[in-house]
């Protein structure tokens, strides 16, 4: 028999952070500086890569897409969560939180490709240093980018088909700051237990996997670089290092969040929040703060609209 939605639900009500006005306005307010403050640095990152004739290798490609894909993905969650923070009643319409959801898992799914791809570009710059410029040209770089916008917005829709076939008769409270898959399946009226089990294939799973293919191939990637010459040895492991913290703030909560079965912990909100809010926001900024040629051209840069 075919499944029918019979969704009568047309708002969900969300609990928010947490019940305590004192303590959301200290999150409001230190969510709001750090978001003026790092925001604009992501943007300044993306201007300066493309400004700069210099910064043309595919690594700063990738990391001037990196940048775009973690402001996009901070304007998904951040500013609504600011605004409800203000309002006594938080209410998003079931069009919008679907809508949430779709540009959480697209822009996440496609970050995640996309710490892959900039870890196979590391592979062969340092492995195979010969055929580089061969493999990574313009070319496949723009191909690269493509397969992972489209791996993002099928990881993405996977997720909307399945909830979109739930039937939502009541309750409507959502115990979160925004839309996500744990809590929004929890108010199906129906059993869900495999549409928990797909969903955590598709989400947990795979962020597993990436993640422990990641790891793996920069130990793989680190090993060499410490058998390599002295000469760029620096270099290519200060980079390598980079990367790795990323993919532990990246994938840390990911896997926290989507790799159990969908039950709550006192712990998840406040992961939730570094994972959609703070630390995307700061990946780019990491990287540039560890990368002389990105500093070195921000100051010229700089100089140059100040002078």
């Amino acid at each position: 028999m075919a499944i029918e939605n019979s969704t009568v639900v047309t708002e969900f009500i969300l609990l928010g952070l947490t019940q305590s006005q004192n303590i959301q306005l200290l999150v409001f307010v230190l969510v709001l500086i750090f978001y003026l403050i790092i925001l604009p640095g992501n943007f300044l990152i993306i201007l300066t890569i493309r400004s700069d004739p210099g910064l043309t290798a595919p690594l700063y490609f990738f990391l001037g897409n990196l940048a775009f894909l973690d402001a996009s993905y901070s304007f998904i969650v951040a500013p609504r969560m600011l605004v409800d923070f203000l309002s006594e009643k938080k209410v998003i319409s079931y069009k919008g939180c679907i809508t949430q959801l779709f540009f959480l898992h697209f822009l996440g799914g496609g970050e995640g490709l996309l710490l892959v791809v900039m870890a196979l570009d590391r592979y062969i710059a340092i492995c195979r240093p010969l055929h580089y410029s061969t493999v990574m040209n313009p070319r496949a770089c723009y191909a690269l980018l493509l397969a992972l916008w489209l791996g993002g917005f099928v990881h993405s829709i996977i997720q909307v088909a399945l909830i979109l076939r739930l039937p939502f008769c009541g309750p409507n409270q959502l115990d979160n700051f925004f839309c996500d898959v744990p809590q929004v399946i929890k108010l199906a009226c129906t059993d869900i237990f495999v549409v928990e089990l797909l969903m955590v294939f598709n989400s947990g799973l795979l962020t597993l996997l990436c993640f422990l293919g990641l790891l793996a191939s920069y130990a793989v990637i680190i090993c060499r670089v410490h058998r390599s010459p002295a000469e760029g040895k620096n270099k290519a492991l200060s980079t390598c290092t980079t990367h790795v913290i990323i993919i532990l703030i990246m994938f840390g909560p990911a896997i926290f969040i989507y790799t159990r079965p969908f039950r709550a912990f006192p712990a998840d909100k406040v992961v939730s929040l570094f994972h959609t809010v703070i630390f995307p926001l700061l990946n780019p900024v990491i990287y540039t703060l560890r990368n002389q040629e990105i500093k070195a051209s921000m100051k010229r840069l700089l100089n140059q609209h100040l002078a």
